[in-house]
């Protein structure tokens, strides 16, 4: 039939971006180890251990490509997981602790990640302190996390999918930055940084001294030092843990005060030395000319020398210096600051950049010391393609009134649902019980976010809830109460209940006519989604006139690349598809993923359905290859956002299935 448009707690033993693993069977059963297992988290706080080759080689492999991991590993057990795990980013180094050198000292000089073997704990203890005091806690050598914004490119190339995050990711900065920190969110925070480090005195300490001593002023020698501040918070905003991100957001908001106080008042070059996998490295390659947003905050340094120092050799990782011009004046820039009289550690030369902070790729080059030089300029919020866009969907949010409504609409449109309930329920949960109004605005939220989920019936009581406070508090005739007509509508036609369905709709689309006029988005919002109806109803003529008069209004009102567009697009391609226009329905389709892609992150559902309709008209062309190509990415997709029960993806599995048998 085609997908037609209408329209969380953190792993607390997990919070910090370097660990240890160590595979032993006999790790957790003798004295020795387990003594050796405290030394060792006074050196690295997270760890591991293991009895099991193939727990620990599922455990690897299931982390985040962010994660860096020393495996400890026994002889027998090292030689047959090392071969399999050697090659995954993950792992940054290996130590092989065992009975005897000879039966292992022949193998290992297979596998350059191993850096020492050791035949006494105490041996292995003082290698792996050796190698942390030669390369003591750098953020260097921490992932280099960043979103491209690409519009050249098309759906074939490396970075497509990141434009939509690129987007994101500064709503989402800018969503978070509004809301004010609580007393209960800071407890939460603390009791989160307690239970990560349960076994680490020096840690625990110094989370009671940030409990009982942070200022404001002094957010930057926290973030500066090497403490759980730092390691926490970057790992968080690399891996986007939304939630420990929003109980952090006092501290963001202070380095964000800091930074435009101090900011820098002249031109300056800054540099940043850095180890990159091939996979991120090769995006931005292809990404020369075009605006990149990095994802964390920046440090960087005055120092050209000090910077390229960094570059250690790697046989798996290229070895990168940035070097960015700045120029203090450009208007609308994230801020930055040289931050050495306000760091934990003054005597270093480093220039702190504002997480979200947006830079150009200017071009690169390569020495003959097989260093790559990547030039960037920071560039101005206010110039880039998507400003429009950005600005755009700033003011739909900000048309909530509760702040963690807010977040959970920015969430809900990110495709993250799970997340986006959590904070409509902490909403909820929050509010005095005669706020009638805000509790109804939960109600309709949480609405929404089942429908998204496919839990008709729960999203059919969240949205009466919600009618009968408002049919109560408001006019009869308040837009509302005709967004919420507007809701209940969708719900019975998912239902396959037209005729309801139809009724609220027309409910609805009086109202909002009455209210707005006959060219406002809520009038296209009900005739796009009548428009679903009628296609339903298979009267694709009528289908057409009201998602064509849908468009019209939505073309007259919003940005070029707003996704709401995008579902205008994509529900004109269903209805040519059925009327065998197969060559239109795919052009219409096609505009729906350029607008996607740009306004979008990768993995959300809209996208899937767009690639699942594309699947669908190359299944009826017969071409099977790329039907199941297309329903493969969508699968993808829907695998990541749904339960394995969601209608859409139970559809998806049994496309795949029919394709693939064709092609046997």
């Amino acid at each position: 039939m085609g997908a037609t448009f209408r329209r969380f707690t953190p792993r607390t033993s997990d919070l910090e971006i370097s660990s240890l693993v160590w595979l032993d069977d006999s790790v957790n059963t003798l004295q020795e180890s387990i003594d050796a297992q405290q030394r060792l988290r006074l050196l690295i706080n997270q760890l591991k251990t293991f009895e099991s080759k193939d727990l620990c080689e599922e455990y690897i492999k299931s982390l985040s490509e962010l994660d860096r991991i020393i495996l400890i590993v026994s002889g027998r057990l090292g030689q047959k997981i090392v071969p399999s795990i050697h090659q995954q980013q993950q792992i940054v180094a290996i130590y092989v602790y065992c009975g005897t050198r000879e039966k292992n000292e022949l193998w290992i000089k297979q596998f350059p990640k191993v850096r020492g073997l050791a035949v006494q704990l105490n041996e292995l203890i003082s290698l792996i302190r050796s190698d942390q005091a030669k390369q003591p806690y750098n953020k260097n050598d921490e992932p280099f996390t960043f979103t491209s914004f690409n519009p050249k490119l098309d759906k074939e190339k490396l970075t497509v999918g990141l434009n939509g995050q690129f987007l994101h990711s500064q709503l989402l900065i800018d969503c978070l930055l509004q809301i004010k920190s609580t007393t209960s969110d800071i407890d939460e925070l603390i009791s989160i940084c307690k239970q990560a480090y349960e076994k680490d005195k020096e840690q625990l300490a110094l989370i009671l001294k940030f409990k009982n001593e942070y200022l404001s002023d002094q957010a930057l020698q926290w973030y500066t030092r090497d403490s759980f501040v730092y390691r926490m918070l970057n790992k968080a905003l690399r891996e986007q843990d939304i939630h420990l991100i929003f109980l952090f957001r006092f501290l963001i908001s202070d380095l964000q005060k800091l930074l435009k106080k101090n900011q820098c008042s002249s031109r300056l070059t800054v540099y940043r030395g850095q180890l990159m996998w091939s996979e991120e490295f090769n995006i931005l390659k292809h990404s020369i000319g075009e605006l990149i947003s990095i994802n964390s905050f920046l440090s960087t340094s005055l120092d050209r020398q000090l910077a390229y120092s960094f570059l250690r050799e790697s046989k798996d990782l290229e070895r990168v210096l940035f070097e960015i011009e700045v120029d203090s004046q450009l208007p609308d820039i994230k801020p930055f600051a040289e931050i050495s009289s306000l760091s934990f550690y003054p005597k270093e030369k480093e220039v702190l950049f504002m997480l979200g902070s947006i830079f150009r790729l200017v071009n690169m080059s390569h020495d003959r010391n097989g260093v790559w030089t990547i030039k960037l300029t920071l560039f101005s919020d206010h110039d880039h393609h998507l400003k429009s866009t950005l600005n755009y969907m700033k003011s739909e949010d900000k048309q909530s009134e509760l702040d963690l409504v807010m977040l959970g609409n920015v969430l809900q449109r990110m495709g993250r649902y799970n997340e986006a309930e959590i904070y409509y329920r902490r909403c909820l949960n929050e509010l005095p019980s005669n706020d009638y109004q805000n509790i109804s605005a939960c109600y309709y939220a949480l609405g929404r976010v089942a429908d998204s989920k496919a839990n008709y019936e729960s999203s059919l009581e969240w949205f009466n809830k919600s009618l009968n406070i408002d049919m109560q508090i408001l006019k009869q005739n308040d837009p509302c109460i005709a967004k919420t007509h507007n809701s209940i509508a969708n719900i019975y036609q998912t239902k396959g209940n037209y005729e309801q369905a139809l009724e609220s709709y027309s409910k609805a689309l009086t109202i909002f006519q009455h209210s707005f006029g006959e060219n406002d988005l809520n009038v296209a919002l009900c005739l796009n989604n009548i428009g679903v109806v009628y296609q339903q109803q298979k009267q694709y003529s009528k289908a057409l006139n009201h998602y064509q008069s849908a468009l019209t209004i939505r073309k007259k009102r919003l940005p070029n690349n707003h996704p709401d567009l995008g579902a205008s697009y994509n529900n004109i391609g269903i209805v040519y598809r059925h009327l065998g226009n197969s060559d239109e329905a795919l052009k219409q389709y096609n505009l729906a993923l350029k607008i996607y892609e740009v306004s979008l992150p990768s993995n959300h559902t809209d996208v899937g359905m767009t690639l699942e309709n594309i699947g669908i008209v190359y299944e009826e062309k017969g071409d099977w290859k790329k039907a199941l190509s297309y329903y493969e990415e969508a699968g993808t997709i829907y695998g990541e956002a749904f339960s394995s029960t969601h209608p859409n993806v139970v559809q998806i599995k049994q496309s795949i299935q029919h394709v693939s048998s064709k092609l046997k």
